[in-house]
C-alpha cells in the first residue's frame, strides 16, 4: 500500500479533509495529513486565502516542504487547492516521489521544474465550472501537463464548486466527491 501525505485546502485542516484523508487509511494506505496553518481554520475561503496571504503563502508552502522532510521518499503527494502548491513542487522536484493527486487546483509544471518528473504519475481533478480552477488559469495547466507526459490523467466534475470533495463545507458535492475517492483509491492501488 501507498504511503501518502495529504495537504489541506486554504481553510485548514477541517475535519472534511480528515475524513478522505479516513477513506484512503480504510483502503489501507498510510496517510499523513500535516497541519500548515498550525491550527487556525476558517468558515470562508476569502478568510483562509486571507489567513494564508497574512503568513505568505511561501511560508505555507515551506511548512509542507518541511512537513515531508521526515517522511521516505517514496511518498504519493496529495493536495487540495491551496495544499496544491507543496504537493506538486515536492511531486516534481523531490527524487524518489511515487506520484501526485491534485484537486481543485494545478500550477503549470514550469513553477517548479522544466519537466514533470519522468516515471511519476499524476492525477488531475477539479470542476469545469469552478471559477477559481477553470478560469484561473488551473484548467490550461492541467491540460498542459496531461499532453507533455502519458502518466497524467485529467479528471472533470460537472459543476462550479471548490473545495467539493470537503464533506465538512458547504460546497461538498457527495456524488462527485465519491467519484474522486474512487479513483484516488484506484489510483493508489495501482502504484507499485
Amino acid at each position: 500500500m501507498a504511503e501518502v501525505v495529504l495537504f489541506h485546502h486554504a481553510q485548514g485542516l477541517t475535519p472534511g479533509v480528515e475524513a478522505f484523508a479516513a477513506e484512503l487509511r480504510r483502503a489501507g494506505h498510510t496517510v499523513h495529513v500535516p497541519d500548515l496553518y498550525e491550527g487556525h481554520t476558517f468558515e470562508t475561503l476569502e478568510e483562509g486565502i486571507g489567513y494564508a496571504s497574512r503568513t505568505g503563502f511561501g511560508t505555507v508552502m515551506e511548512r509542507g516542504i518541511t512537513a515531508a522532510q521526515s517522511l521516505a521518499d517514496d511518498v504519493v503527494y496529495v493536495g487540495f487547492s491551496l495544499g496544491v502548491m507543496p504537493a506538486q513542487r515536492l511531486a516534481q522536484t523531490r527524487p524518489g516521489a511515487k506520484g501526485a493527486l491534485l484537486v481543485d487546483a494545478c500550477l503549470p509544471v514550469s513553477e517548479f521544474a522544466e519537466a514533470w518528473p519522468a516515471g511519476v504519475p499524476v492525477q488531475v481533478h477539479g470542476m469545469d465550472g469552478d471559477p477559481f480552477f477553470a478560469d484561473e488559469g488551473d484548467l490550461d495547466a492541467a491540460r498542459e501537463l496531461t499532453a507533455a507526459t502519458d502518466r497524467a490523467e485529467l479528471f472533470l466534475y460537472s459543476g462550479k464548486q471548490h473545495l467539493f470533495v470537503d464533506s465538512s463545507l458547504p460546497s461538498y458535492d457527495r456524488a462527485a466527491a465519491e467519484l474522486l475517492t474512487g479513483r484516488a483509491v484506484a489510483f493508489l492501488n495501482g502504484l507499485r
